[in-house]
Formats: structure tokens, sequence, C-alpha cells
């Protein structure tokens, strides 16, 4: 692992000296970047302690890509699902006592609930050697960053976000494709080295997930708004009709698309949710807060009949519900999309992408979008640029192609 990391630093020195000497462009840096970077990738043992949904993704991913690890799971109880993911080939060992077979290892995954993930911290600091890097895939980070630099183990941790959840647990439920362009977040210290978080930014990428580097509490907060308290309120609904529910049980008898959408992830796994309210707390009381106080201004609202303003509230979540799909500012690049209405039949995906072609319009990501949200079959294509974009839309539109508005 040190001559990786001090390959992956020269690298990056390298490539300073060449950007300012013979002025390069930053794509032709980029290119050789990563070109450079696959030559000095080495062979990678990996650690996982979990390996359920994410961490049976993310080396399944890695393995599709066709990256030189070898994935060596901690597991406390014996698994069959695991014993099945030995026979794929996606694990190589399974051990059930962590000991100083993990000091063989260049990076370590801790996947258990938030919580449990900090516990471990002291434990794998006693196994692991000193240039060993460890991240974690939990949604909270304030509180493991925090608790790794009391530790020590600052330069070595580096926290990890996949944001590719579901409400299915388990190794049984991973694919290679769960983090496909999903944002997997990076959450560094302030005491790791730039070369150790490339090489996780290296990592990343070859999950094919888009990853975006944040400070840990920008992090929490982001992801109370967004996430944390979005799953709260699903478990509320869900519970309010069921504790109103009569005998016959009728809500729930005709509880149907919108309500099933809506709170499909009040069936996430309560052993992981309990400890995410608890680790995030500060940041998810803030916004329920908010969300209180929300919810009893429109029942203000609702009694005084004031129709004005309540057309207004819709329409105004309405239209920032809808500008989603183009990220203009922040972190996060720009995303150039376009969205058609199609029939989910053969060919077609193919018969779209052949019009572009013919245009020489370049596809950076096309696939249909699986929601009810959408009552027909909706293909999402994603472009390079705006340029692209709007020829895209130019081009389909005159051969009568239904492009919904939301663009």
């Amino acid at each position: 692992m040190t001559v990786i990391t001090s390959a992956v630093g020269g690298l990056l020195l390298s490539l300073e000296i060449l950007k300012k000497k013979l002025h390069f462009s930053p794509q032709m840096l980029h290119y050789l970047y990563y070109v450079c970077l696959e030559a000095v990738m080495k062979h990678l043992n990996l650690g996982f302690v979990g390996f359920g949904l994410i961490g049976g993704s993310i080396a399944r991913a890695l393995r599709k890509d066709g990256a030189d690890i070898s994935v060596y799971v901690y597991s406390r109880r014996h698994n069959p699902e695991l014993e099945q993911g030995v026979k794929e080939g996606v694990i190589d060992e399974i051990w059930y006592k962590i000991d100083e077979r993990f000091a063989c290892c260049d990076i370590v995954f801790l996947c258990a609930p938030v919580l449990k993930n900090i516990e471990y911290l002291p434990v794998m600091k006693k196994w692991i050697k000193p240039d060993c890097l460890l991240t974690d895939v939990g949604s909270v980070k304030g509180n493991i960053c925090q608790a790794a630099l009391k530790e020590g183990l600052g330069s070595q941790f580096i926290g990890g976000h996949p944001m590719a959840g579901s409400e299915k647990t388990g190794y049984a439920n991973s694919t290679d494709t769960l983090l496909e362009n999903a944002y997997y977040l990076l959450t560094p210290t302030k005491e790791n080295r730039p070369e150790d978080i490339t090489l996780m930014q290296e990592i990343v990428g070859k999950t094919r997930a888009n990853c975006v580097v944040l400070d840990y509490h920008h992090h929490d907060q982001i992801t109370a708004a967004i996430s944390h308290v979005p799953h709260i309120l699903a478990v509320s609904l869900v519970n309010m009709v069921r504790k109103n529910d009569n005998e016959a049980e009728d809500m729930k008898s005709f509880a149907a698309g919108g309500f099933k959408d809506i709170t499909r992830i009040a069936s996430s796994s309560p052993a992981m949710w309990q400890d995410i309210c608890i680790a995030n707390g500060e940041s998810i009381d803030h916004f329920l807060q908010y969300y209180i106080e929300s919810l009893e201004e429109f029942r203000r609202l609702i009694a005084q009949g004031d129709m004005k303003q309540i057309y207004r509230e819709f329409e105004e979540a309405g239209n920032y519900r809808n500008s989603m799909s183009v990220k203009k500012k922040g972190s996060i690049s720009s995303s150039y999309e376009l969205f058609v209405n199609i029939d989910d039949e053969p060919g077609a995906i193919a018969v779209i992408s052949s019009l572009l072609f013919g245009k020489k319009i370049s596809i950076k990501n096309i696939g249909i979008i699986h929601n009810r949200e959408y009552a027909d079959g909706v293909l999402r294509i994603e472009f390079y640029s705006e340029a692209a974009r709007l020829s895209a839309k130019d081009t389909l539109e005159k051969y009568g192609l239904d492009l919904p508005a939301r663009d």
C-alpha cells in the first residue's frame, strides 16, 4: 500500500509539473492521470467488516471492472449467503474473527450499522498496518470521523457513503450495478494525505459511481434533509394508516401507487435506522422541527380556507421538484438530461440511440426509469453538455417523439 500511495503522490507532482512547464490542458492532464494511475494500481487486499447489500455490491462492481483485488469478509456468524459469495468468486475468504489476518489488508470497509462501525475503530486499530486505509459505508459521517481522529486514525480513515441504498438488505440482494451512476460521497478528515483521498476516488470510480468529496459536517446536514427525515416521515405515514384503519383494513386495501411509492422506504432495516436516528440526531431534529412547523402552517391554511396560499405551496413545491433533474451549482457537476416517453419494448432504446448517433450527438448515459412517477415507459438520456442536450431535444422532437416538459 505504501508503494501505491507513494506512486500516486509522485504522479500528482509530475502532472503538476507538466501543467506548469508544458501548459497541458486540464482534459489532457485528466486523461494522463487515469492512464498512469492504472499502471501504479497494483493488487489490493480489501477487508470487509460486514458484507450485505452495500459491501456486496462494492465487491461485485470491482470484480466486474476487472480490479486486481482479493476480498476478505468478517462475519460474526455463519451465513449461507456469504458461502454463496465464495462460490460465485466474489469473496476469497470468510473470517469469523477479527485478528492478525487483517494486517494484510490495504483498505478495510466498515459495513455494519453506523454506531457499530464506531465500535470497530479501536478493534481494527489493533490489527491493521499503518498505511491501511479505513472507510465506512454509513449515512452519518460526523461522529465516526471525529471518533477516528480521537483514536489516532485520522490519517487512515476516510468516510464513505454510497447513496444507493434499498429497502432490501443482505448480500443476496447485492448487484454489480447497484452503485452505477449513484453518488458516492467521501468525507476525509483534516489529517488525510491527498494521495490517499485520490486512491479512494479511484476505487469509487471503478464501481461506476459518481464520487463527490464533502466536509463531513455538511454531509450530515444534507443527508438529514434528503434521506433521514424522509425515512421518518415514511414510517410516520405508514403508522398513521395502520393505527387509524378499521377492522376490514379498508385503508390498507385501497393504498395504491402514490402511497406505496412515497412510503416504500418505510420497509428499510429497523436496526440500521435506529442507529441513524441517534447518530445524526442533531441535524435530524433541526429539519424535523422545520417540517413540524410547515405542517402546522398547512393545517392553518386549510382551517382558514386560504385557497390562494395552498395553491402557491403546491406550485412552488412542484416547480422545485421538477428542477431537480438539472444540478447547476454546488459540489456536484451539472447534469444534462432529457426524458422521452417510449413504449417499453425491445428495440425502443436502439432506435433513439441511432437517431442521435446519426446527428453525431454523444450520449453519456441512457436507461429506462422504473418508477410509477411516470405512467408509461420513460427513457432518461444524459449528455456531456447543454449544447448536446438541446441538439438532441431538437432532433427527437422533429421525429415526433414525446419529451415531458420537466426537462
